[in-house]
């Protein structure tokens, strides 16, 4: 039972932290607190609503409890379940969105780690879904009679286009989405869907974001990758549509102007639809291009970044892309159309500077050109990660002028993704105890 404090007498009696923490979740509700000491009189108590009571010792505790109930006050006593009438529970509160958990008093401690782990997996912002729902509550209600029809039409608040929108900090776009909804409702059409993009991370599982292992439980379709492994495709709901639009190099897939309409059209369709990347879809993802085409088209649409390759490799084999000592400074860059770039590498082979490159291992002998012929140090230590984060990994380290070699076992026709890593760094990938499958000459 939620009860309402706000502006009510609330009594707290007793000294130490117990009494201060009643006190200040009475307050939080919104209650008018009056504190006492240890010792009290019925009408210390004769108009409150509930009244708390902490002295420390079973004698003071059990002299106030039989006050208060003189009083006709319903008492709680700190750590003496025999003597409550009601119990504590533990909050999540989340801008008026509160969970409570009890044990019934038998364990405050499993209804805290409880309290804990449902924070975790509740929204941040869930509190802006609530107000969002508030805000059309009336409208709805008045505008869908029929009791079933109205049910769908909160389900899909709470759970569709609106909710993410909200979810993500755009509450003018959830809104716009909820209005649309409603004039759907009026006209008998199909409600809009939306796509997610969201990233897929670099292969383990249990890397993905909260936010997107959430929202492969609620989609219709996913358009992924080729290169999502299936164990993260497993997170998905049982009967979501898998739909693979990606492609290898060198294989048939689908084209980006494609993989863009088909959002598009399903979208208008009603479906909630995640595209999910490898990475992150705004690093080498294409991500933007997708955005542009959904905005275009006037549809709901959200972002859900993901742990990109460089992060994921280098911190599964103990590289630190940065390193007060060794390097003050990253850049991602795409191993593809080394040839041709020459004005870039200049920079790229500064000295203290770490370079990630992605999809450069079939590009591996362009790269060390460049870099060579740019002025870097040929003993510059060089890591190739193949298939990072995942049970599969596989490492090679050595040195830039051995990079083509290197890269030779990593670009085989079973091969999966490799990232290189070019930089003082690369070579901690040996010190952290790293398999090696290329002797460091």
């Amino acid at each position: 039972m939620f009860f309402d404090l706000a502006g009510r007498m609330v009594v707290v009696a007793g000294e130490g932290l117990a009494a201060d923490r009643r006190a200040e979740t009475a307050r939080s509700a919104g209650a008018d607190v009056v504190r006492l000491a240890v010792t009290a009189t019925v009408a210390d108590f004769r108009g409150a609503t509930a009244a708390f009571i902490a002295t420390g010792t079973l004698e003071g505790d059990t002299a106030l409890q039989r006050i208060a109930k003189a009083a006709g006050v319903p008492v709680n006593v700190a750590d003496r379940p025999a003597l409550c009438d009601f119990i504590l529970p533990a909050i999540v509160d989340r801008d008026g969105v509160v969970v409570a958990i009890s044990t019934g008093g038998a364990s405050p401690t499993l209804a805290s780690i409880l309290r804990g782990r449902i924070e975790a997996a509740l929204p941040e912002r869930i509190g802006a879904l609530a107000k969002l729902a508030k805000t059309f509550r009336a409208q709805a209600n008045a505008l869908i009679p029929d009791p079933a029809r109205r049910r769908g039409f909160w389900r899909r608040l709470v759970e569709g286009p609106a909710a993410r929108l909200a979810l993500a900090g755009d509450e003018a776009g959830a809104r716009r989405v909820v209005l649309g909804e409603l004039d759907a409702v009026r006209r008998r059409l199909s409600p809009v869907g939306i796509a997610h993009i969201v990233g897929a991370g670099p292969g383990d599982p249990d890397l993905l974001t909260l936010r997107a292992a959430q929202l492969l439980q609620e989609a219709d379709a996913i358009l992924h990758d080729e290169l999502v492994p299936a164990a993260i495709l497993g997170r998905a709901r049982r009967d979501a549509e898998l739909v693979s639009v990606g492609k290898r190099k060198g294989s048939a897939g689908w084209a980006q102007a494609d993989i863009e309409a088909e959002l598009v059209r399903r979208v208008r369709a009603g479906q909630t639809v995640v595209r999910l990347k490898a990475g992150d879809p705004f690093i080498f993802g294409r991500g933007g291009e997708e955005l542009d085409a959904l905005r275009a088209a006037g549809l709901p649409v959200s972002v859900v970044p993901g742990i990109t390759a460089a992060l994921g490799c280098a911190a599964s084999v103990g590289i630190p892309l940065t390193h007060r000592r060794l390097a003050s400074a990253v850049t991602f860059v795409t191993g593809h159309g080394a040839e041709g770039r020459e004005a870039a590498w200049p920079a790229l082979a500064a000295s203290g500077h770490t370079l990630a490159i992605y999809m450069g291992a079939t590009e591996a002998s362009a790269v060390r050109d460049r870099l060579l012929d740019a002025g870097t140090d040929p003993t510059t230590p060089v890591a190739i990660v193949e298939n990072g984060t995942r049970p599969d990994e596989r490492v090679s380290v050595g040195r830039l002028s051995d990079l083509a070699r290197l890269a030779a076992t990593h670009t085989r026709s079973e091969a999966g993704p490799s990232l290189i890593i070019v930089g003082e760094v690369a070579g901690l990938a040996a010190a952290a105890g790293q398999p090696l499958l290329a002797e460091v000459s």
